[in-house]
This record gives C-alpha cells, sequence and structure tokens, in this order.
C-alpha cells in the first residue's frame, strides 16, 4: 500500500474515534445541561417569588401610606373647622361681654 492510503485510512479511524467519542458522551453533556438549566430555573423561581413578596409589601406599604396621608388631611380640615368655630365664638363672646 502506498503511503497516502495508510495515511487516509489512519485519518479516517482517528475522525472515526473522535466521533464515537462525541456520540459516547453526548447524553452525559446534555444530561449535565438539563441539570444545569434545572438549577437556573430553580434560582430565577425564587428570585420571582421574593420579588412578587416585596412588591406585594411595597403595595401594602404604600396603601397604609395612603390611608395615613388621607387621616392626616381629614385631620387638618378638622382642626381648620375648629379653629374657625373657635375663632367665631371669640368674636361672638367680645360682642355679648358688657366690660369689653
Amino acid at each position: 500500500m502506498s503511503t497516502i492510503v495508510i495515511i487516509a485510512i489512519v485519518a479516517g479511524a482517528v475522525i472515526l474515534a473522535l466521533i464515537a467519542a462525541a456520540l459516547a458522551t453526548r447524553p452525559r453533556r446534555q444530561e449535565k445541561r438539563r441539570v444545569q438549566a434545572r438549577d437556573i430555573r430553580d434560582r430565577a423561581a425564587a428570585r420571582e417569588t421574593n420579588a412578587k413578596k416585596e412588591q406585594a409589601a411595597a403595595a401594602e406599604k404604600r396603601a397604609r401610606a395612603e390611608r395615613e396621608h388621607a387621616e392626616a388631611e381629614e385631620r387638618a380640615r378638622h382642626a381648620e373647622r375648629e379653629l374657625a368655630t373657635a375663632g367665631k365664638d371669640h368674636r361672638r363672646a367680645g360682642r355679648l361681654d358688657p366690660d369689653r
């Protein structure tokens, strides 16, 4: 046989060996990637759950702050009415007081 034929046969055998090795390790690589993808999905789900809890807590805190703000505004309006009524009462008492 000629040298070129021997080199071609050896090269073919090496290529076939590499293909066989790649095919043999493919299931393990795929499983490793599946596990890695599952881990990433699990971490993403945990982060999503935490983010949703934080959003709910923030919404609750915002609602509480809005309620407190509304109560404070109502108290301020009530105080203004009381001050106006007190001012009217002072003026009325001043008009009625004979010593003034």
